[in-house]
Parts: structure tokens; C-alpha cells; sequence
């Protein structure tokens, strides 16, 4: 991914955070195969950490990725922006973003393994399922992982970048961020909040 400096998200925090907000990414491998899967980050596993998800084992895709170097995409908000929201011009429309880039070797998991991914992904989204044997009982739990594997990626690379007008003037990027805040577009709003969360192109971060 193409990121200027200027344009790089902030290190480790940030990324680990973007992995847990925006967690269903996207797996690609050499043959330009891609598989839309929930991710868990462990960042406390290797030096830039794991990510573990599972497929269907009907999905033919994991059996060419076993000890190969694939590719995760994970997508954060984003919107048009217009050139009328700058202070000045003359400037043309642009896309503003947030995404990362996860390289690693996948690596396929136990049955027991398997398990305990489901579980976790479980934990994370309703974890109150987990003690609800009635909706969730273990046998069905069994049952199930018996359709589906699981894998973990050994993170070697991470290209993050905040693609956010940060790079702009001060009364630029008070004018997108104004106008993104204030749209009845859901993803402008989505990507203002972002922003301002992060506190990065809003017009107030510029030193």
C-alpha cells in the first residue's frame, strides 16, 4: 500500500486498535483468491503479534495457504470529500480513509484449537452466549467445529495508514471535518467520529 509519511498511522496502539474495532477483514492469497472473515489480533504473541480466524472447510481457499505469506485487509471508515469544504483552491475531490495491511504465514490450527477460536470470537462479539446452553449448548458447539477450520497468521509486516487531510492547513481541515460531522451520509459521519477520535485531520491536531 502506497502510504506517504505524512499519511502513517500512528505505531502500535493505534494499529492494534484498528484490528479490534475493524475486524472483519479480508484474506488474500498469490492466486487472488480472497475469503471475508472476523479476525482476532493477540498482541502480545511475536513481535507485531497474530491474528487467529476460522473459514468454512467447505471454502476450498485455505487449502492452498498452509506455510505461505498472505495478505489481510482491514477497512476503516472512509467518504467522499469535496473540494468545496477547503478554505481555498483551487483543489480537486478526493477520498478520504483509514485502512491496514497485514502480512503473515498462515498456519492452520487443531481441532481443539478450532474451539477455542470460536470461542474467543464468541467472547469478543456476545460473550454472554458462551453461558447460554440453550442457544450455544457444547454438544451443538462440537457439531459445528467439526464444518469449519481455523488458522493463525505470524505477523512478519503492517502497513497502516490514516488517509485524513491531516497533510492539509489548519482551516482545510477545519472545513472537512465541519462538513463530514455535519452530512446526513452515514459514512461521513462514521468517518468525522473516526477523526475525531483519533483527533487526526480535524483541525485541531495541527501544531
Amino acid at each position: 500500500m502506497y502510504i506517504p509519511k505524512s499519511l502513517t498511522m500512528a505505531p502500535e496502539n493505534s494499529v492494534t486498535q484498528f484490528i479490534s474495532d475493524y475486524g472483519f477483514g479480508i484474506l488474500m492469497s498469490d492466486s487472488l483468491e480472497a475469503t471475508h472473515l472476523p479476525f482476532l489480533h493477540a498482541a502480545n504473541e511475536g513481535e507485531l503479534g497474530t491474528l487467529y480466524s476460522h473459514m468454512a472447510r467447505a471454502n476450498s481457499h485455505w487449502k492452498e495457504l498452509q506455510d505461505k505469506q498472505v495478505m489481510v485487509v482491514f477497512a476503516g471508515p472512509h467518504a467522499y470529500i469535496s473540494p468545496n469544504w477547503y478554505a481555498s483552491g483551487p483543489a480537486v475531490p478526493t477520498w478520504n480513509y483509514a485502512a491496514v495491511h497485514v502480512y503473515g504465514k498462515f498456519e492452520l490450527l487443531s481441532d481443539e484449537q478450532t474451539i477455542q477460536v470460536v470461542k474467543d470470537t464468541v467472547k469478543k462479539y456476545e460473550p454472554e452466549l458462551l453461558n447460554n446452553p440453550l442457544v450455544m449448548p457444547e454438544d451443538y458447539q462440537q457439531k459445528l467445529s467439526k464444518a469449519i477450520v481455523s488458522f493463525k497468521l505470524t505477523i512478519s509486516r503492517v502497513d497502516a495508514k490514516h488517509k485524513l487531510g491531516q497533510q492539509r492547513k489548519q482551516e482545510d481541515q477545519l472545513g472537512v471535518f465541519t462538513a463530514l460531522q455535519t452530512s446526513d451520509n452515514m459514512d461521513s459521519i462514521a468517518l468525522a467520529n473516526y477523526m475525531r477520535k483519533f483527533n487526526v485531520g480535524t483541525g485541531n491536531d495541527t501544531k
